[in-house]
C-alpha cells in the first residue's frame, strides 16, 4: 500500500511574518477527483497557489449527535472527504501558516474549491500549534537548583532531587490530565475568580478550581508551590505580554497525508473520557461495526456509548453495591470559571478503564464498594493470596455489562484495579496503578463463570525479584530489609500498566516513576514469570530505565516478545530481553539496573524546553499501544504513543515516526487507543483505531464550556484522494 503513494515526502516551506506556504519544486500532475454521492471534494488554494498539508474539516450537526471528518490536501492541494452520511456541512480550511479559512456550506456528490487565509501574524499562526510548542516555553528549573532542600533559597523543596523528577512531575502530573498547552491555559480568563496581585497569586487560586483540586495541590507539594507558581507565572506572563513558541510545527507529510479521522460527540456535559474500546485485544474482528463504550473515571457512573454505523449515543448506568460508596461530587473544591460552585464530577463507580471479551461483553475496572476490605482478604483468611499477602483495603474492583442481556455483573476483589487485560487462558489481569501494595491480581473467568465464586475465582501475588537467582521463588525479604544471601527480595513495584505476552508465558508489567508516585522509586519495566501457581511461583524480573530517559508510562508487548514503552524524558523504547547477556540475579535484580543493551530509544519529535538536554523532547505521551494486528493498516507490530504533547498519534514505522495529528478541536488529549477491524476484504476502510478525548478540562478546548467529549476513529487510505 504504501509503494502506491502519489505524493512527495515533505511539503512547502513556511516563511515570513504571514507563514504563508512557497512552492518547493514542481507538483505532481494533478489527479481527476472522483467525486462520489458519499463524498465531497476539491481543491485548496492560497495566495501563492496549491496548499499542500493542510486539513479539511466537515462538520454536521443534522445527525443524531455532532459529526466531523477530517483530511489532508496532497501535493496539489486537492482533498477528498469520504464516507459522508447524508447531512448539510460546514467545510473549512485548517493548516498551520493558516487562521481557519470562511466555513462553506457543503452536501455529499459536490465539489467544493476552497480558499486558505494566511496568517497574518506570527503570534495568529501560533495559536493552531499542538500544546507542547506552548508548553516548551516553561522555563523550568536549572540543573544548579537541584537537588532541592529545606533550605533552598529558590523554594526548591528536598522532595525534588533532580531535573528529571521536576520535568516528570510537570508531565506525569499535570500534563497526563490537562491539555497543558491549551489555549485556556497558557492565556488563561480568570476574571471570575477575582483580582489578583501578581500572577503567582492567580495561579494559586485558579489550581483550586473544581474537583481535581486535592491532586493539584498534592503535585504542588511535591514541586514546592512557591517555585512552581512562579515558573508557570512567568510563564504565562511572556505569552501575555506577545511572546510565542520559537519552533514551528512541520505541515503532514508522506503518509500522514493519508489519514482519515472522523469523530462524534458523545456523553453528556461534565463527563469526561479516561478511555474507550471497540473490540477484544485478542481478536480485533471481535464486535465488527458494533458499539464503542467509553470510561468516565471519576466524573460520572454513565458509561457512553456510540452505535458509529447509526451515528446515535446513548448512556448505560455502571451500578454499585454499597450505598455509602462515596462520590467525587462530595469532593472538595474551589468555585470554577467556567461552571462556578456546580460540582459537575457525580461519579461513584471511578470507571478507569474498559476491555471486551471474546463474547463482546464490556468489562470495566470499577469501584462497587468503601475501600475496607471483607474480611476474606484479611489476614486469617482461607484464601491461598491472603495466606500469603493479605491486603486491608481496595479502592477499585471489576464488572462486566452484557450487552445481549443488558445485566451489569459486578466482582468484588481484594486487590485494587486499575487498568485490566486477558491472557490466553481465560484469565484476567489487573494492574493497581500505583505501586504501594507491590501485588499484581487476577481473575480465573472461567472458574467464576462455573462457581459464581468471585472470592475463590481470583489471586493475587507479590513482586518478588528472584535476587537468588535460582529461577524458582524462594523465601523472601520484605522491601524494607536488606538482601540476604540465598533468599529472594519483594520489591513494592505494582504494574500501573500491564500486558499479558501474546505468547502466553509471561506478563509484562509498568511501575510509574517519582512524578507520578510522589516516592523516591524509578519507574520500572517488568516481566512477571507466574508460574504454575501464581500466587506462590511468580517472579519478577525488574528493568530500570535506559541512560537519558526517565518517566516510563504505559507497557505493550509485540508478537515477538518485544515491550514497548513510553517516557517523560520525551522518548519511545523498545526492550528485547534476548539480548540480555548477563544473568538477572543478585543486587541488582531488586534495583533494575541491568540488561541495558536490551533497550533501543527514539527520540519523539517536537521541541525541548530551553536548558534541557536535546537529546529528549518536550512531547509527552500518557500511554503506548502496540497494532499486532495491524488495524491501522501501517503493518504488523506498530507500536503507537498516544502522544497528547503534540496532540497527535505518534506510529513507529521502520525507525520514523508517523505524526498522525487530531486538529479539531484544537487541544486533543487521548489517552489510549484500540484498534479493530470490521471487514479485512474491504480494504482500508474496514480499518481503524478508536480513541477519545481523555483530558479531565475537555472545556479547555476551543469550544470552551459548550465543548462535549468526543470519541475518534482514525484511518489510513492508500493516498490522500482514496474514495
Amino acid at each position: 500500500m504504501i509503494s502506491n503513494l502519489r505524493q512527495r515526502a515533505g511539503f512547502c516551506a513556511l516563511i515570513g511574518a504571514s507563514f504563508m506556504a512557497i512552492g518547493c519544486g514542481p507538483l505532481s500532475a494533478q489527479t481527476k477527483l472522483n467525486v462520489t454521492a458519499n463524498s465531497i471534494g476539491g481543491k485548496v488554494t492560497g495566495a501563492n497557489g496549491p496548499e499542500a498539508g493542510v486539513w479539511v474539516i466537515a462538520e454536521t450537526t443534522d445527525l443524531p449527535t455532532r459529526y466531523a471528518k477530517i483530511v489532508v490536501t496532497d501535493d496539489n492541494g486537492q482533498y477528498m472527504l469520504p464516507e459522508l452520511p447524508a447531512a448539510k456541512y460546514k467545510v473549512w480550511v485548517r493548516g498551520y501558516g493558516l487562521v481557519d479559512s470562511d466555513k462553506q456550506d457543503a452536501s455529499p456528490g459536490k465539489t467544493l474549491d476552497l480558499k486558505a487565509k494566511p496568517a497574518p501574524t506570527a503570534k495568529a499562526a501560533a495559536e493552531y500549534y499542538p500544546g507542547m510548542y506552548w508548553y516548551s516555553m516553561l522555563k523550568i528549573p536549572d540543573v544548579s537548583e537541584f537537588p532541592g532542600s529545606d533550605k533552598s533559597p529558590t523554594k526548591m523543596p528536598a522532595s525534588m532531587d533532580s531535573q528529571a523528577t521536576w520535568i516528570d512531575s510537570i508531565k506525569n502530573s499535570c500534563q497526563s490530565c490537562h491539555a497543558l498547552g491549551s489555549q485556556n491555559i497558557r492565556s488563561p480568563h480568570v476574571k471570575e475568580l477575582g483580582e489578583f496581585k501578581n500572577s503567582e497569586d492567580m495561579w494559586e487560586r485558579r489550581v483550586q478550581s473544581g474537583q481535581a483540586m486535592t491532586n493539584m495541590a498534592l503535585t504542588l507539594g511535591r514541586l514546592g508551590p512557591e517555585r512552581a507558581y512562579k515558573m508557570f507565572a512567568d510563564w504565562t506572563d511572556r505569552i501575555a505580554a506577545g511572546e510565542i513558541p520559537s519552533d514551528k510545527p512541520e505541515r503532514p507529510k508522506g503518509i500522514e497525508r493519508n489519514v482519515v479521522i472522523t469523530s462524534w460527540e458523545w456523553g453528556k456535559h461534565g463527563l469526561y473520557l479516561h478511555d474507550e474500546v471497540s473490540t477484544d485485544k485478542r481478536n480485533p474482528t471481535v464486535n465488527a461495526y458494533g458499539p464503542i463504550y467509553g470510561s468516565p473515571e471519576e466524573s460520572s457512573d454513565s458509561v457512553p456509548v456510540l452505535d458509529p454505523v447509526k451515528n446515535k449515543t446513548w448512556l448505560i448506568k455502571e451500578p454499585f453495591k454499597d450505598p455509602e460508596t462515596p462520590s467525587a461530587a462530595d469532593d472538595p473544591m474551589g468555585p470554577s470559571v467556567f461552571f462556578g460552585d456546580e460540582a459537575i464530577w457525580d461519579g461513584h463507580t471511578s470507571i478507569h478503564n474498559p476491555m471486551m471479551d471474546e463474547k463482546g461483553r464490556l468489562w470495566l475496572t470499577a469501584r462497587i464498594r468503601r475501600a475496607p476490605n471483607p474480611a476474606a482478604c484479611k489476614e486469617g483468611s482461607d484464601l491461598p493470596s491472603a495466606q500469603v499477602m493479605p491486603l486491608k483495603e481496595s479502592a477499585r474492583q471489576t464488572s462486566f455489562y452484557d450487552p445481549k442481556t443488558e445485566k451489569w455483573t459486578m466482582i468484588d476483589t481484594c486487590f485494587n484495579t486499575h487498568h485490566l487485560l486477558f491472557d490466553n487462558n481465560e484469565r484476567l489481569w489487573f494492574s493497581q496503578g500505583q505501586p504501594y501494595s507491590g501485588v499484581v491480581g487476577w481473575l480465573d473467568v472461567k472458574k467464576f463463570e462455573a462457581t459464581g465464586d468471585e472470592m475463590k475465582s481470583q489471586g493475587w501475588t507479590p513482586t518478588i525479584a528472584n535476587v537468588s537467582g535460582t529461577g524458582k521463588r524462594e523465601a523472601f525479604v520484605n522491601p524494607d530489609q536488606p538482601i540476604e544471601p540465598g533468599k529472594d527480595k519483594w520489591v513494592k513495584a505494582a504494574f500501573y500498566a500491564l500486558q499479558p505476552s501474546p505468547k502466553g508465558d509471561v506478563v509484562w508489567g509498568q511501575a510509574m516513576g517519582p512524578g507520578f508516585t510522589r516516592i523516591a522509586q524509578p519507574s520500572f519495566i517488568m516481566r512477571m514469570i507466574p508460574g504454575s501457581d501464581p500466587t506462590h511461583t511468580a517472579v519478577t524480573e525488574f528493568f530500570a530505565p535506559p541512560p537519558g530517559t526517565y518517566g516510563s508510562r504505559g507497557v505493550d508487548i509485540d508478537s515477538k516478545g518485544i515491550a514497548w514503552t513510553v517516557y517523560s524524558s520525551g522518548h519511545m523504547a523498545s526492550f528485547d530481553r534476548t539480548k540480555c547477556k548477563e544473568p538477572l540475579s543478585g543486587p541488582n535484580a531488586a534495583t533494575g539496573q541491568q540488561c541495558y543493551e536490551g533497550w533501543t530509544v527514539y527520540r519523539m519529535p517536537g521541541p525541548q524546553f530551553k536548558g534541557v538536554d536535546e537529546k529528549g523532547s518536550a512531547n509527552h505521551a500518557y500511554y503506548i499501544w502496540v497494532d499486532v494486528h495491524n488495524t491501522l493498516g501501517l503493518g504488523n507490530d506498530v507500536p503507537i504513543a498516544i502522544a497528547n504533547g503534540s496532540e497527535s498519534l505518534l506510529a513507529l514505522v521502520n525507525g520514523k515516526f508517523v505524526n498522525i495529528r487530531l486538529p479539531y478541536p484544537l487541544g486533543f488529549f487521548a489517552k489510549n487507543v484500540d484498534g479493530r477491524i470490521d471487514d479485512a476484504k474491504i480494504g482500508w476502510k474496514g480499518r481503524e483505531l478508536w480513541t477519545t478525548t481523555g483530558t479531565r478540562a475537555y472545556f479547555h478546548s476551543e469550544r470552551g464550556k459548550d465543548e462535549m467529549p468526543k470519541v475518534y476513529k482514525v484511518q489510513v487510505r492508500p493516498d490522500p484522494l482514496a474514495n
